[in-house]
């Protein structure tokens, strides 16, 4: 018997090249050529496994897939699955943890980098005949000596400090699950309780799920606790910042700046605020997007569908929803 994976997404050549090398015996991989609802719901009809990143998985496509057996995240945000309903149908949801904590670390840090030295401001400018040297000086920062405060130590988060470290920051972090004392210290990392680690970062870097507790986590009140001289950068997820309130604190001077990869709505409106502030550096939702790491994602999930043909258990972290037997 042969098992049908259905990717929704619409992918590089240079990515479906690889993805479809990496096929296992005894499955066959059909690639969405475009997001059109009627293409999605038609390569969802027949699979036996959906995988999907950055593509929807809503109610109607799940109650349609009657042979679905599991739907896997390509990466390890599932806030576009339609989790109840999977629940409800007994089909199991995981992730591939972990996987994408590499490239979306070193992305975390490269924004870090460009707002304190404003990098797209200067290359902007220089393209356009200005030489902002002298200028510069008197707005620009290093990461050395800042204190940087991680809100989420899993994979990324531990990633990042890992990365960070030889800039010779304070890291400290909040999470609602500590790390041992002997990882703390590995990591060079000190817990703080939320409002404390608000309070004395100049980085403020976000890596934790959108779930239904951290969407809106941060707003007006945590940007008015925050240093005046504080960025914020955010490669989890748009929802976990009140866009509005980021804008507001942005123009108001409450915060310095922000690196942002993630919005509430993407791609974001074309009369969004934030595209023309040069106190923000945005990329487009492009953490785990990078070639040399696809390989690593595709083996993850794979691996996953082939234990549920075979009957092993998954990976703890990465079930979002455990099939009752």
């Amino acid at each position: 018997m042969t098992y049908k994976i259905v990717c929704l997404d619409v992918h590089a050549p240079e990515v479906r090249e690889i993805m479809q090398s990496m096929v296992p015996e005894g499955f066959q991989l059909e690639m969405a050529n475009s997001y059109g609802e009627e293409e999605q719901m038609r390569l969802a009809r027949e699979a036996d496994f959906i995988m999907a990143g950055w593509a929807t998985v809503p109610d109607k496509m799940i109650r349609s897939a009657k042979n679905l057996k599991l739907i896997q995240k390509w990466g390890i945000g599932y806030d576009k699955i339609a989790i109840e309903t999977a629940r409800e149908l007994n089909i199991p949801v995981a992730i591939a943890a972990g996987s994408n904590a590499i490239p979306v670390a070193e992305l975390t840090v490269g924004l870090m980098l460009c707002v304190y030295r404003k990098v797209p401001y200067v290359d902007r400018n220089l393209r356009t005949g200005r030489w902002l040297k002298t200028e510069m000086r008197g707005q620009s920062y290093m990461l050395c000596g800042k204190t940087i405060g991680l809100i989420g130590l899993g994979a990324i988060g531990k990633r990042v400090a890992k990365l960070v470290r030889c800039f010779e920051p304070r890291l400290q972090y909040y999470d609602i699950v500590k790390v041992s004392p002997d990882e703390a210290e590995e990591l060079g990392v000190e817990y703080r309780e939320f409002d404390d680690l608000l309070t004395t970062s100049d980085i403020l870097s976000l890596h934790v799920p959108l779930t239904s507790e951290t969407r809106g986590f941060i707003g007006k009140e945590q940007f008015l606790k925050m240093k005046r001289s504080a960025i914020i950068i955010n490669t989890s997820r748009g929802g976990i910042i009140k866009e509005d309130d980021l804008v507001w604190a942005l123009k108001e001077g409450i915060i310095a700046g922000a690196g942002l990869d993630v919005f509430e709505t993407e791609p974001p409106l074309p009369s969004n605020p934030l595209l023309t502030m040069d106190n923000v550096v945005l990329t487009s939702h492009i953490g785990g997007g990078v070639l040399d790491n696809v390989a690593n994602v595709t083996r993850h999930a794979f691996g996953n569908m082939q234990k549920i043909i075979s009957g092993k258990p998954l990976t703890e972290r990465d079930i979002v929803i455990r099939k009752i037997s």
